[in-house]
């Protein structure tokens, strides 16, 4: 299987050993510059490190003026040795994670800090335009304008023809998907970072307008302002530090590719399938042994396909898996703990991350799991062309 032989040799060799958020949400006025200073601020602290521990760097490239490897002048850091902007879409967190770990064990660096930020709300404009492009300059040209001569705009109409070929396919429907929606704001509700804590039913979910269907408003991701580090530094170092620490004990990528030709179907058999081989095989587990799923969920349909790939269920099978209520509070496969994208924030990967290491530090709340020994994070970018993830454990062995 891929991901055996050498790989095995990265198991537990790096943490997280901090996390830092900002506030989320409608947070006006701030530069994204600023938030991430403030949220490197934070993980530094957590982790009970200073500035001048941190010997690397890593922002992840948002869409509304993220920091760049400016951010280092901007929060004087000096020397560092390690030192990038990365962008894989909502894949970057992980990605920056697993890029930080193979820096730490070549002996790059010692102490790297990874951060996302963004400001995509303005006041006065509306979520949903947040995100929008206009005008004849914004579209594309060419053979590539062709999708859009046809309707097809932006990632809501992506994801909304992913959604109908797997109910065509399989006989999903949109309830099933409405109660991934129900599920996540329950977690929500008990999560005092998440923007969206009012409860919901399947009713509310059927009920909410359609956005692209058959994807309706309650099926789509929030747009959030704010900011979330991670500090990542060698195991041996993270036994010395504040926190109890998130080690890394598998990583994966899966970039399946899409043509838009015939033979392929990457919008149902996507590149969680590769990662999870890959990260599995590292850590040692199979989806069986894993207590929590923290999915990239910027719809509902992405959490279903994803658990479908990682082999939580048989492929076709994810609508009935998901319906029974096994993800949400009391059940079988605790999914996206803290609201994820759909209620908790919208902070690319780093929602699902954050969520796993305040899991993992036993500082969850109310929403707390019981002692959960492995969580899988995953992250997902473009309409379902690339993906990422880690598996985080509470002990390096």
């Amino acid at each position: 299987m891929a991901g055996n032989g050498n790989g095995r040799r990265l198991r537990g060799k790096c943490a997280i050993v901090g996390l830092g958020l900002t506030e989320m949400g409608k947070i006006y006025g701030r530069s994204a510059d600023e938030l991430a200073a403030e949220a490197l601020d934070r993980a530094l602290d957590n982790a009970g490190l200073l500035p001048e521990h941190m010997d690397g760097l890593l922002t992840s490239a948002g869409l509304s003026g993220a920091p760049t490897i400016s951010l280092q002048n901007y929060m004087g850091l000096k020397d560092l040795r390690l030192l990038n902007q990365m962008n894989a879409f909502g894949a970057t967190a992980a990605s920056m994670i697993q890029f930080a770990t193979l820096a730490i064990d070549a002996g790059m660096a010692h102490v790297v800090g990874c951060v996302f930020a963004d400001t995509p709300l303005k006041e006065g404009v509306s979520a949903g335009q947040a995100f929008s492009r206009t005008g004849v300059a914004s579209q594309p040209g060419g053979y590539a304008s062709l999708m859009a001569a046809y309707g097809y705009f932006g990632a809501n109409s992506g994801y909304a023809l992913a959604a109908r070929r797997h109910m065509d396919l399989y006989g999903t429907t949109s309830r099933q998907f409405g109660a991934i929606a129900v599920s996540t704001r329950a977690w929500a509700a008990m999560n005092p970072h998440a923007q969206k804590r009012e409860p919901i039913t399947l009713e509310d979910h059927q009920n909410s307008r359609y956005i692209v269907e058959p994807l309706r408003l309650l099926d789509c991701c929030q747009v959030s302002n704010g900011s979330v580090a991670v500090i990542v530094t060698s195991a041996e170092r993270a036994r010395d530090l504040r926190r109890k620490p998130a080690y890394v004990l598998g990583m994966g990528q899966g970039h399946p590719g899409d043509t838009k030709r015939g033979g392929r179907e990457p919008m149902t058999e996507t590149g969680a399938r590769l990662a999870g081989q890959t990260a599995f095989a590292m850590a040692g587990v199979t989806p069986g042994d894993i207590a929590a799923c923290e999915i990239y969920d910027c719809y509902t349909y992405t959490v279903l396909v994803t658990l479908e790939d990682y082999g939580f269920c048989a492929k076709g099978e994810g609508g009935a898996f998901v319906e029974d209520g096994r993800l949400g509070p009391g059940g079988s496969l605790p999914t996206n703990t803290g609201g994820g994208q759909l209620s908790g924030y919208y902070m690319w990967g780093m929602t699902p991350i954050s969520e796993a290491v305040m899991q993992l530090q036993g500082d969850a709340g109310e929403r707390q799991l019981d002692n959960p020994r492995y969580i899988l994070t995953t992250g997902n970018g473009g309409v379902l062309n690339f993906h990422a993830c880690l598996v985080l454990g509470s002990d390096p062995d």
